[in-house]
């Protein structure tokens, strides 16, 4: 266990590293942030003081060693636009962006397992031959359209939810969240219904090939030689033995619904790191970009080992010398 941890640990920031050259190098290297920060009629004087200031004018590795100077005090630069700690910024942004993706993985639970179940159960029936088409659309169709399809139906025809924003957070028993309300509810429900359905559809297949393989197997075989009942085979027998790899995915993709919710954020304007990122691209604030990008591969790294800690727990067989092997 212990040499499991030390080598994940090593892995972590071998990756942070290579990640921070690739991103310093990528985003410092383009672009000159002073053009957009400063006014069109400044002075090359000026330019120059503001150029200083924001030490711009040392060359790219002087720059990349002072970042990574400040990095292992736990700095990652100071933003050009708000003037305060990038990652401070970016944690502001963190919970909206965190409960988007909370809420997007809870429908992924709810209608991806058990419409995956039932398309493994009756394959051949006209529910699960259309479960596995509306699954094949949920790959396909671009977000950004389902998203505009969304606001055009629910917001602006039929007015019955919010297209844009996210309600006023509230605290109760010590964590501060929108989902308090039902007005909170009623702003996450789109973009986190946009944001799910790639989801939805990747959990129905793999849910239903796990079924229908589950099926098959002899431990099934004989659950239904015992007398015992269709549920209790399905519940106990079938889906404990297919919910290693959907946990597994399940994992992996709440990490991609964190760090890449960037155009769901983007058309229903919710106030997370996404949009964040995007307004920070946009104006060349390069310190809010590197952040963003180390927080969300630390993040991945993060969720990948929990995943592997939980594989333990649902089957003793696995354990964590296996996973890391």
């Amino acid at each position: 266990m212990t040499v499991y941890l030390i080598r994940r640990l090593m892995q972590a920031m071998l990756v942070l590293a290579v990640m921070s050259v690739l991103v310093f190098l990528g985003v410092f290297a383009i672009g000159d942030p002073i053009e957009i920060l400063i006014a069109a009629d400044a002075t090359q004087r000026e330019k120059e003081e503001a150029r200083i200031a924001l030490g711009l004018d040392r060359p790219l590795i002087e720059q990349y060693w002072v970042f990574v100077q400040n990095a292992l005090q736990g700095d990652l630069g100071r933003s050009f636009v708000f003037n305060m700690s990038a990652l401070q910024v970016i944690l502001q942004r963190f919970p909206a962006t965190f409960e988007l993706a909370m809420v997007a993985m809870l429908w992924t639970v709810l209608f991806g397992i058990p419409l995956g179940l039932w398309a493994g159960l009756k394959p051949d029936s006209f529910s699960g031959k259309s479960i596995m088409a509306g699954s094949i659309l949920g790959f396909s169709l671009p977000s950004f359209w389902v998203g505009l399809m969304l606001i055009m139906t629910f917001a602006v025809v039929l007015g019955w939810l919010p297209s844009t924003g996210r309600a006023e957070p509230e605290t109760h028993f010590g964590i501060t969240s929108s989902l308090w309300t039902a007005k909170g509810w009623s702003h996450v429900m789109l973009p986190s219904i946009n944001l799910a359905l790639g989801q939805i559809a990747l959990v129905i297949r793999l849910t239903r090939a796990g079924v229908r393989e589950a099926m098959l197997m002899d431990y099934v075989k004989f659950a239904r030689a015992k007398g015992l009942s269709q549920r209790r085979v399905i519940g106990v027998h079938v889906m404990k033995n297919i919910m290693i790899p959907i946990v597994t995915v399940l994992g992996l993709e709440l990490g991609s619904l964190i760090a890449f919710a960037v155009v769901t954020e983007s058309i229903f304007a919710w106030p997370g790191m996404g949009k964040l990122i995007i307004d920070s691209i946009n104006l060349l604030d390069r310190p809010i970009v590197v952040a963003y990008l180390l927080m969300t591969v630390f993040l991945v790294i993060f969720i990948n080992f929990a995943v592997d800690v939980l594989y333990s727990v649902l089957d003793p067989r696995v354990r964590l010398k296996d996973a890391g092997a």
